[in-house]
């Protein structure tokens, strides 16, 4: 059991912390016994622990009795752990005289943790303050500079390590169903459903642009092979047979994304109204964020999605801002779909710092807007579903990996082969961390003068061979819903309400003897019948599952 001492200004910050690292823990309480005690901001009790982690980038009172001296310094620094670096946006304390006391955390500026002996137990005095930064995390993010980091996943990995050097055996539901990896989930945002629609508007001016100028460019920048080269000029040669009706659009997407995702549930966000741009949009021509189609015009689109297994949320416009445009928004998306739990992702990745607010009031379920235009990575640090500051019942599924962001000239003008690397490290961090890698691919990203649908079909094949769980963006937030309501209660694990699936990994971790590595065994759960976490920790399991 994990003790935690922390202001009362961080105890949401704290909890929430809990449900992404999901171990047994609770509040500081007097009289109890506690395996590891964590300090933040607050003096430390006194007490026996096999593990005391005290917080703070301020020297404290306690810090004389080790004789450790420090200076403060301003945000943004970076710790190395391992072959990591962890950003730290609070500030930090440089410690300049580690008195009795042995560097265990650096940073480029200096020492930035100390580890001391006391009684039977280990102290750790770590310069930062772990919770500030998950609250800085979920509410700012990160910068664009810093989203290929996971930083709330490696603080985790650092408390995981620091439990099991202390001797501490411990059991954690870890963000993974039961038998797989890590969790992915396909997203599409419906911008265009055809070409045909725009006859001699920006949309298409800019099509034929790109399609001319802008492929021979890229072709001699080595962007576009020559024969791609040639399947552009094709597609831009054939738009008056497209604008007639005599040769199939090239932008709608459906029947090719069900092809290269066939068995797999995807979910598709779709704009509620045609013809309007949205009201409070400060980016620049504010007016083409209008579309030429709403969701009446899919026809039967929406019941074959949804035939084939895919999920249908909103595509918002005005919902991030306004509580009474978010449920007019959402009705008409709920008119065409299957009854459930909505979903948005705002058009253009619009928000403020009321936007979460807006969202919960207006009824959605979760959104799934957290991520980056100019990038790809981890806005809020996590590969983790989680619950916004302030909110009681909304979700958020972080975005991860966005085709534009990948491709565009404007932001990462990435090579195919350098995109496919920064996918693949970023499939490394799920491999290591779980939770759910978050794909969006736009609706014409497939075609002309795109083309980038064969990098996708290859993404999705390789991921479809590995051992992960594929899901809707629904699917994966509901999965994630009940993981956070399993407690831990009486050394035991609390039935949840309904049956979990796919199950969970309950995983024991136990530390290993002298010069041994520390081991783990991973047990399935459906949450179905009850699970005795003393009897798990005090005898040798043999693993149910293992991916």
């Amino acid at each position: 059991m994990i003790g935690v001492v922390t202001r009362p200004e961080r105890s949401a910050a704290v909890k929430e912390f809990f449900q992404l690292f999901k171990t047994p823990w609770e509040f500081f309480r007097e009289g109890r016994a506690y395996d590891v005690v964590i300090v933040a901001g607050e003096d430390a009790p006194h007490i026996e622990a096999k593990l005391l982690l005290i917080f703070g980038s301020e020297i404290r009172r306690d810090d004389s009795k080790w004789n450790l001296t420090g200076q403060p310094e301003r945000g943004g620094i970076f710790l190395h752990y391992r072959e990591s670096q962890v950003p730290i946006y609070g500030n930090a304390l440089v410690f300049d005289k580690t008195g009795a006391g042995d560097p265990c955390l650096e940073s480029e500026r200096g020492v930035t943790g100390v580890k001391l002996e006391s009684g039977g137990g280990m102290v750790m005095r770590l310069g930062y303050d772990l919770f500030q930064e998950i609250q800085w995390l979920l509410s700012s993010g990160q910068p664009v500079e810093n989203a290929h980091l996971p930083a709330i996943e490696l603080h985790i990995a650092m408390l995981r390590d620091w439990m099991l050097e202390a001797g501490v055996a411990f059991v954690e539901i870890p963000p993974v169903p039961a038998g797989k990896y890590f969790m992915v989930s396909l997203t599409h945002d419906i911008d265009f459903i055809g070409i045909r629609d725009h006859k001699f508007d920006h949309t298409m001016w800019g099509f034929l642009y790109r399609s001319s100028v802008g492929a021979l460019r890229d072709f001699v920048r080595g962007r576009v092979s020559f024969g791609r080269l040639i399947r552009i000029w094709r597609a831009a040669a054939s738009l008056p047979l497209v604008f007639l009706g005599w040769v199939k659009d090239f932008w709608n997407p459906f029947d090719w994304y069900l092809q290269v995702e066939k068995n797999l549930p995807a979910t598709y966000f779709f704009i509620p109204f045609k013809n309007r741009a949205g009201e409070k949009v400060s980016a620049g021509h504010a007016e083409r964020r209008a579309t030429k189609y709403d969701v009446t015009d899919l026809g039967d689109w929406t019941k074959r999605l949804q035939d084939e297994g895919c999920e249908l949320g909103l595509h918002g416009i005005d919902a991030w801002h306004s509580v009474e445009q978010g449920r007019i928004e959402s009705a008409r998306i709920a008119a065409v779909a299957k009854p459930g739990r909505m979903g948005v992702r705002m058009h253009w990745l619009l928000r403020d710092e009321n936007t979460y607010r807006v969202l919960e009031e207006s009824g959605f379920a979760y959104d799934s807007t957290d991520g980056y235009n100019e990038t790809i990575g981890y806005r809020a640090g996590t590969t983790q579903v989680f619950r916004p500051p302030g909110r009681s019942r909304l979700l958020e599924l972080p975005m991860h990996i966005q085709d534009g962001a990948l491709f565009y000239s404007n932001r990462l003008d990435l090579s195919e082969e350098e995109a496919w690397n920064r996918c693949a490290r970023m499939i490394d961090d799920a491999m290591r961390f779980g939770g759910v890698l978050t794909l969006l691919w736009h609706d014409r990203s497939h075609g002309p003068e795109r083309f980038w649908g064969d990098f996708y079909a290859r993404l999705v094949g390789e991921l479809r061979a590995m051992n992960i769980w594929f899901g809707s963006a629904g699917q994966v937030v509901e999965w994630f819903r009940k993981r956070r309501e399993v407690a831990f209660e009486q050394g035991k694990l609390r039935v949840a309400k309904e049956g979990i699936s796919p199950s969970l990994t309950v995983r024991v971790h136990r530390p290993g003897a002298a010069g041994e590595n520390s081991r783990s065994t991973d047990v399935s759960w459906n949450g179905e019948s009850e699970l005795k976490l003393d009897e798990m920790l005090g005898k040798t399991l043999s693993p149910v599952m293992s991916p």
